[in-house]
């Protein structure tokens, strides 16, 4: 056609379809262009072998700066792809590939701009050529320019396996074993289809191909206090001197976070004793396919008192209840990173989501400033500056669809001693504030945000104040993209560590798929959900960011560690309950000196 389509349709009922409904002008007012699509694998595979072609009009190049004639190098994709809206033009970065080991820490110096934005793949052309600094018309000026002596070429030896940078392959044999984890009386849960349950939580789970994991319908003693809590988007934007990594803003929902969330390795990703659960998605193909193994359900002892307390004035006794959480985890590779996401559920009511970071860096060819962007980790690799962020959507239910949002600081007030008069003291004190409308509900990224923000119900607990839950984020976020960018309203869901907006059928998601390619012309705008509304008394939505600036250095490698690169949010009962809900545990511990 001349202008394909792009449809969205609605299938059901679940389990037995009977009907479909084209929703797609009913959910973004009209026809998605076919521009914004998602690159699919057929549409790389055409620009791979358009990419093989124009490297064959370089031979001696090739063999000299990589000891290759172009078919054995690995080739990796960019985003978003141009300047502005209809633009389909993409830098792709080539690496030395050796296989069973990354790629990704192996750049050879030469990137190419594909434009492939034409219906017909014949009119698809190579636009640019960039090696070692330097900018060319065509593979075929890059030869030109290599064979009248006028190109300085870095000459690098293709990586031998055992010795390549970046090899994950043990070292040294496996030693003693270290310790596991085990139930003495089999899972202290159940997961029944997409239901879990488990001391006082019932919790439903799903995997959505291109957002990832999401959960729904969140109890604790038969009450709901989530009816959503689901990943929106995950942005990694890159800084570097190559053209491939200073245009890299990926968003990973176009990609696929749930549809790349693969098998989990058992005693490594998650216990032995976890509880596997395989995943199906529909992308690209006729049949539906499967990830097996790839969601795993445990309990975890955290080697941690949740609670306790050995007293050694006026009596003598010990009280305490170890800290045992229910996991919910999944683990998405969106091409060299791995993003662990796991949500956890506490005996105290608590819930607990976290991301850990892990996998390969993303790297440039080191040349010239390069390490303005970054630290060097290799003989010729960059590790490029890049930050992550994280789009969270929580709606919050607490103690009935209606509540307010209301936040609680600490002041200090200067008075003389009441005892005496004679004396200062600076006392502390609770300032309450109830926030009325969306506008003051919406906090910047890394401004100063109340140490204290819950949903309150109206309702109240037995002492009188409104049932609650406290929003506490944990983060250690990067600069949000300059407002005044092209592309910024794409994600303008970074603007905020925390927004509150009136919940509506019509802003399901922050973001969407069709954002990756054409963020100048955002199909959704974040930032339009924010308009003034009243927030008291309504069902409302928590929209909230996490993410870390992440400056790679030798220590990335072979892969970046999770430790450190975790980061999240709780939802913690703050006067919800009369007390706190986990002396209820049959795990809790008390003797005294009158017992054995």
């Amino acid at each position: 056609q001349p202008e394909p389509n792009v449809t969205e349709y609605v299938v059901g009922p679940l389990p037995m379809p009977a009907y479909h409904r084209d929703v797609t002008v009913q959910k973004y007012g009209g026809k998605v262009p076919y521009h914004r699509r998602p690159v699919t694998g057929k549409e790389y595979a055409d620009i791979n072998a358009l990419i093989q072609r124009e490297l064959k009009k370089a031979p001696q190049f090739l063999t000299t700066c990589c000891e290759s004639d172009g078919s054995d190098l690995a080739i990796l994709t960019t985003a978003p792809r141009g300047f502005q809206s209809g633009d389909r033009t993409t830098w792709f970065v080539l690496f030395h590939n050796v296989a069973g080991t990354g790629y990704y820490l192996s750049p050879v110096g030469l990137e190419v701009l594909v434009e492939h934005g034409d219906l017909h793949v014949s009119r698809w052309q190579l636009r640019k050529v960039f090696y070692n600094g330097q900018y060319f018309a065509s593979t075929e000026d890059l030869e030109r320019e290599f064979l009248a002596r006028t190109l300085e070429v870095v000459r690098l030896k293709k990586p031998q396996a055992d010795a390549v940078l970046g090899s994950m392959r043990p070292r040294h044999p496996p030693d003693s074993l270290g310790p596991l984890q085990f139930e003495p009386q089999g899972p202290r849960y159940s997961v029944r289809d997409n239901h879990i349950t488990y001391q006082g939580w019932s919790i439903t789970f799903g995997m959505n191909p291109n957002s990832g994991p999401r959960l729904f319908d969140i109890r604790y003693r038969g009450e709901r206090i989530v009816y959503e809590l689901s990943l929106q988007e995950a942005l990694a934007l890159y800084g570097s001197n190559c053209p491939g990594g200073m245009s890299t803003r990926y968003l990973d929902g176009s990609f696929g976070i749930g549809r790349f969330a693969y098998e989990l390795v058992q005693g490594l990703d998650c216990p032995y004793t976890a509880t596997y659960v395989d995943r199906h998605y529909l992308a690209e193909s006729d049949t539906p396919k499967t990830n097996q193994n790839s969601l795993c359900v445990f309990e975890h002892d955290s080697a941690l008192p949740l609670r306790r307390h050995f007293s050694d004035s006026q009596s003598f006794y010990y009280g305490g209840l170890r800290r045992n959480t229910l996991v919910i985890r999944t683990i998405s590779t969106l091409i060299n990173y791995d993003y662990i996401w796991d949500f956890m559920f506490h005996g105290s009511g608590a819930v607990e989501v976290r991301v850990h970071a892990t996998g390969y860096i993303s790297t440039s060819f080191l040349h010239d400033q390069g390490t303005n962007y970054g630290n060097r980790v290799g003989p010729h690799t960059l590790g490029t500056m890049h930050l992550h962020h994280m789009h969270y959507k929580v709606d919050l239910d607490v103690g009935g669809q209606m509540n307010f949002l209301e936040t609680q600081e600490m002041e200090y007030e200067i008075i003389k001693d009441p005892w005496s008069t004679q004396n200062t003291i600076e006392r502390p004190y609770l300032r309450r504030k109830r926030l009325e409308r969306e506008d003051e509900a919406a906090f910047p990224l890394n401004a100063p945000m109340p140490r204290y923000l819950s949903f309150a119900s109206p309702k109240p607990n037995k002492w009188g104040h409104p049932r609650s839950y406290r929003i506490q984020i944990i983060s250690f976020a990067g600069k949000h993209l300059p407002i005044n960018s092209s592309m910024e309203r794409s994600v303008s869901w970074g603007r905020y560590q925390l927004a509150v907006t009136r919940r509506k059928e019509e802003e399901p998601t922050s973001t969407s798929v069709y954002n990756q390619n054409d963020p100048w012309t955002p199909t959704v705008a974040f930032a339009d959900f924010i308009n003034n509304e009243t927030i008291t008394n309504e069902d409302l939505v928590a929209w909230i960011s996490v993410g870390f600036l992440h400056i790679p250095h030798a220590e990335d490698i072979p892969n970046t560690v999770a430790m450190g690169n975790s980061v999240g949010f709780f939802l913690r009962p703050y006067n919800y309950f009369n007390e706190d809900p986990s002396v209820d545990s049959p795990d809790s511990v008390y003797f005294s000196t009158e017992q054995d």
